[in-house]
């Protein structure tokens, strides 16, 4: 892990409604995302609307665990990590 990057805990709910990050609980955020998990198509939307959510591009979040799993753990570049608190909460209050 290069020094302008951070870890993030997220457990992702796929097949939901709308895609959507519901908060924060216990270190891990809480995210809804609206593709099925079958051929990486959820994990691809949960990058894409992580991109989008923060305005950095897609190449800055690599998921470096629990690619088949609902929990897993992204490495988040090009956005400091005070930053990414910020946007993630203002999302959850929309």
């Amino acid at each position: 892990m290069s020094k302008n990057e951070f870890r993030v805990n997220v457990k992702v709910q796929p097949n939901a409604g709308s895609n959507q990050v519901q908060g924060m609980s216990g270190g891990v955020w809480k995210i809804k995302i609206s593709a099925p998990p079958d051929k990486g198509k959820a994990n691809k939307k949960l990058i894409e609307f992580l991109s989008e959510s923060l305005g950095i591009n897609k190449d800055c979040i690599i998921i470096l665990k629990g690619a088949t799993s609902h929990s897993k753990v992204l490495a988040i570049k090009c956005i400091e990590q005070e930053n990414f608190v910020v946007a993630l909460t203002a999302i959850c209050k929309k």
